[in-house]
């Protein structure tokens, strides 16, 4: 997309329609990536030309043939050439992503939210739950998506979000302010549970680092824009996984739960601890590799856990 090709398109293309029906071309032609929040072109299509110019994704199609100012379609065609040439994740590009119905603020110093774990949060962790809880972590936070979607789920609750990284921190600041949060949700700088001594929660939920060597090393482009300290875990991916089950049960209250979401490194960990009786979710909008421990199951299997952490 050379500059006088641009200034050209600029020119030519006029609506709303004109530039979706033109983004999805680009996306076709360029063959991009789609796993950011949309699963196919159109629906990317239509997200970026609405989002670049602060409309929501379920503007009313009467707009659709709306004409768009110079400046709007000169930011139009800078998003499509940024998503395309460059690879860059559309949630990056518009600096927000949705998460469990909620919005979130993303910059590349933070995984993009698409855990479904969301689903889990929507229906509140039901039938897991016995009783709301009342302070719940949720461990390698990024954006704070998890955390902060649970204090909205669970009103009385008071919410951790700890993470190694201080950029992402900042962004998880960011969103607690964003959601009016502040009095309920703090962000903690803590290396797992190193920085959480004395602390227990009834619920702990965690999107951990879990992509082994080889999916690392074939990812698809868009996903290398993402901090790789959010997504490398080792020639398993599950480095952080065994300290997490080594060390969880110091920090869960009687009748708490563990849940992590752990990806495409569920078989590495079925095989890891066969004996372990692993409760792996399932959900109704997609994602697997999500697994429930009771306090009781992760004390009860301890030993087995300090020892998988030892290597």
């Amino acid at each position: 997309m050379k500059h006088q090709s641009l200034t050209a398109l600029v020119q030519e293309l006029h609506t709303l329609r004109d530039y979706i029906r033109w983004t999805l071309s680009q996306f076709n032609k360029h063959q991009v990536y789609f796993g950011h929040g949309t699963d196919n072109p159109w629906d990317e299509a239509v997200q970026l030309v609405l989002g670049a110019v602060h409309l929501p994704w379920n503007t009313d199609a009467s707009l659709l043939d709306a004409r768009l100012t110079q400046e709007e379609r000169e930011r139009i065609v800078q998003l499509i050439r940024r998503r395309c040439e460059e690879r860059m994740p559309l949630p990056y590009l518009l600096g927000e992503a949705w998460f469990a119905g909620l919005p979130f603020n993303v910059d590349p110093r933070v995984l993009i939210p698409r855990s479904p774990i969301g689903e889990l949060i929507q229906e509140g962790f039901q039938p897991w739950l016995t009783e709301p809880p009342q302070r719940i972590l949720d461990l390698c936070t990024g954006s704070g998506c998890i955390g902060i979607a649970c204090a909205h789920a669970f009103s009385g609750a008071q919410v951790d979000l700890s993470d190694i990284s201080t950029d992402a921190l900042a962004v998880a600041q960011t969103n607690i302010e964003r959601h009016g949060l502040s009095t309920r949700v703090r962000a903690l700088h803590a290396d797992l549970f190193a920085g959480l001594d004395g602390q227990k929660y009834d619920l702990i939920v965690s999107n951990p680092p879990y992509v082994d060597t080889h999916d690392l090393a074939t990812m698809p482009m868009e996903y290398q824009q993402e901090p790789e300290l959010a997504l490398a875990a080792g020639e398993d991916g599950l480095d952080l996984v065994r300290i997490i089950l080594a060390q969880a049960g110091q920090h869960l209250t009687e009748t708490g739960l563990l849940i992590v979401e752990v990806g495409n490194s569920e078989s590495h960990l079925e095989a890891a601890y066969p004996e372990v009786p692993f409760l792996w979710l399932e959900f109704a909008e997609g994602g697997q590799g999500v697994f429930l421990l009771t306090a009781e199951q992760v004390r009860t299997y301890q030993a087995d856990f300090i020892q998988g952490a030892k290597g």
